[in-house]
């Protein structure tokens, strides 16, 4: 039988390394996946994804399983990230819209295109997530990690807030400002997108 998270912390606690490289390996990718949506920068994230993990294992001696694993590690990614985007608010530069775009950069996952779509597809597709990405980047940094947890690492509200160290309601009130922000800079996206229609369907009245 599969062992828990919290299982595997506490031994880790007891002193069984191999415990620490199994949740390293399983949690190691969508934490550099968090920290790259919250720093836009893909080896500031997987260095704090480095000293998240180097930070569980130095405070494995106090884990108590008051919470869940999970809540406690994105708590600590989450910290990191927010004062990592504040120490180097200075060196940001707001992303052109000309500049151009690097291939390789993976700071901030895509998600691919669907396989059958055509190239003109693929371009809108690829400009729109493009667009939903930056408009994210643009939320003030605590509505980006109460964004960023909720909508892609699907934390329930009593987890994000545990996670954020507010109160469920003072989190709703942070998600409601962030989503309505997001429905404002997305709205000529949505105007624009053109209705797919079903190959071989028509139009229904």
């Amino acid at each position: 039988m599969a062992r828990s998270d919290v299982q595997l912390m506490m031994d880790v606690k007891a002193g069984d390394d191999e415990s620490f490289d199994l949740l390293l390996r399983k949690y190691r990718s969508p934490l550099v996946n968090f920290l790259g949506r919250m720093v836009h920068d893909r080896a500031t994230a997987e260095d704090l994804a480095q000293e998240v993990f180097l930070r569980v294992y130095r405070a494995r001696k106090q884990y108590t399983p008051s919470a869940k694993f999970t809540t406690w590690l994105f708590r600590i990614a989450t910290n990191l990230a927010l004062n990592s985007v504040r120490d180097h608010r200075h060196q940001r530069m707001e992303v052109s819209i000309d500049a151009p775009k690097n291939d390789e950069d993976e700071s901030l996952p895509r998600e691919l295109p669907a396989r059958g779509m055509r190239i003109d597809e693929r371009m809108i597709e690829r400009d729109r997530t493009e667009f939903i990405r930056r408009a994210v980047l643009a939320l003030p940094e605590k509505q980006r990690a109460a964004v960023v947890l909720h909508k892609y690492e699907d934390l329930e509200y009593a987890e994000i807030a545990n996670v954020l160290e507010c109160s469920e309601s003072a989190l709703k009130s942070l998600l409601f400002r962030a989503y309505e922000s997001l429905r404002v800079q997305l709205a000529p996206m949505i105007a624009t997108q053109p209705v797919a229609t079903p190959a071989g369907k028509g139009r229904q009245a």
